[in-house]
């Protein structure tokens, strides 16, 4: 009687690197928190705000809190009314049958709330009374705006900054990097000395010199220019990549077949050649959060009244009693980036053969 035992299948690339991955506790627990920096950012109307996250208004459902995303988004009937932004008061008044939904947080990111806005609510405190309370959890700043509410949609513009500019340069860094490296000759020499003339360009002064020249910068100017400069790594590794593959011999069999070269460049190559560059991406991800950070505390980043952590930081600077202003914002930016820095090493030795070979 012999004994049929069936063969097993091995895993594909993308798997084993998975399965290293979380192998790295604390990789894994950096994944989770940025997670939930995106579910903050997505749900940021819900937790913190004064504009409901669904009401019904004179018989119809409307979402105000829509307009924290977009202020065309929150519908007209209520400017038409004359709410001025205050709908926990203006709601019952207009409408007795009228209800609403609210946000976890009674605060706004952009105006201080005035007394009674909210049933036997108080306003919130200015200066050096606006500490961390009940009512306003990481305090306030000088103005009486508070910081709990800033931070949550601050989330928004630290990861759009991240996730805008990076998608920005991974496209330009691709695009040229697989160029370079497939055609090689005097194809590959103009790129790659195009490369370091653009690396030796420093991001932060750029974007400052270039600001100086715009009448009305904006956080999406900021994004174009962190992306414009930031592919550098990228289009080298990918370069560095497609010089090893083409050399390959599906690569050779697809020339044979007379199949065209944009088709083996994106198709058979690139895939192929996505591990290492994912790498400069995390990386890539954290630097754009800290220049707009930096940014914004020299007072260069997103325009008022835009909330933003590093805005939130310089603040700081006028009074420096208020610590709330400092520690807060502070440790959102410290451990944003050092979460993207631990996901990007754990991907290096996770996609790296010297690496994981270390790592067993």
């Amino acid at each position: 009687m012999t004994s049929s035992t069936s063969p097993s299948v091995s895993r594909g690339f993308w798997e084993e690197t998975w399965k290293r991955f979380l192998r790295n506790k604390t990789a894994v627990v950096a994944l989770i928190f940025v997670g939930f920096l995106g579910l903050v950012a997505i749900f940021s109307p819900a937790i913190a705000g004064t504009k409901p996250i669904v009401c019904k208004y004179k018989g119809k459902l409307y979402f105000p809190a829509l307009g924290y995303f977009r202020e065309s988004w929150e519908n007209p009937i209520f400017v038409k009314d004359k709410f001025f932004k205050k709908y926990a008061r203006n709601l019952p008044r207009k409408d007795p049958e009228s209800w609403a939904i609210w946000p976890l947080s009674f605060n706004d990111p952009y105006r201080v709330v005035a007394e009674n806005e909210w049933p036997d609510r108080p306003a919130n405190p200015l200066g050096n009374e606006s500490g961390p309370s009940k009512q306003n959890w990481f305090g306030t700043d000088e103005t009486g705006i508070d910081v709990f509410a800033k931070m949550v949609h601050g989330t928004r513009i630290a990861l759009l900054v991240g996730f805008v500019s990076m998608g920005i340069a991974t496209t330009i860094g691709l695009i040229i990097g697989a160029i370079s490296g497939y055609f090689g000759g005097w194809v590959d020499m103009i790129l790659s000395r195009m490369t370091e003339v653009v690396l030796c360009v420093p991001t932060l002064v750029l974007i400052l010199a270039i600001f100086s020249l715009i009448r009305e910068p904006s956080i999406w100017h900021t994004m174009a220019i962190i992306g414009a400069t930031a592919w550098t790594g990228i289009s080298r590794l990918t370069r560095a990549e497609f010089l090893r593959i083409k050399q390959s011999d599906y690569v050779a069999a697809a020339r044979v077949s007379g199949i065209s070269t944009p088709r083996i460049i994106f198709r058979y190559i690139l895939p192929n050649a996505l591990a290492p560059v994912l790498v400069p991406i995390t990386f890539g991800i954290a630097a754009a959060i800290l220049t707009e950070s930096s940014l914004s505390f020299l007072g260069f980043g997103a325009p008022p009244p835009n909330p933003s952590w590093g805005t939130l930081l310089s603040s700081a600077q006028t009074n420096h009693q208020l610590w709330w202003l400092v520690v807060y914002p502070g440790l959102a930016v410290f451990l944003t980036v050092l979460s993207y820095n631990l996901i990007g090493e754990a991907l290096q030795q996770a996609t790296d053969p010297r690496l994981r070979e270390r790592g067993k």
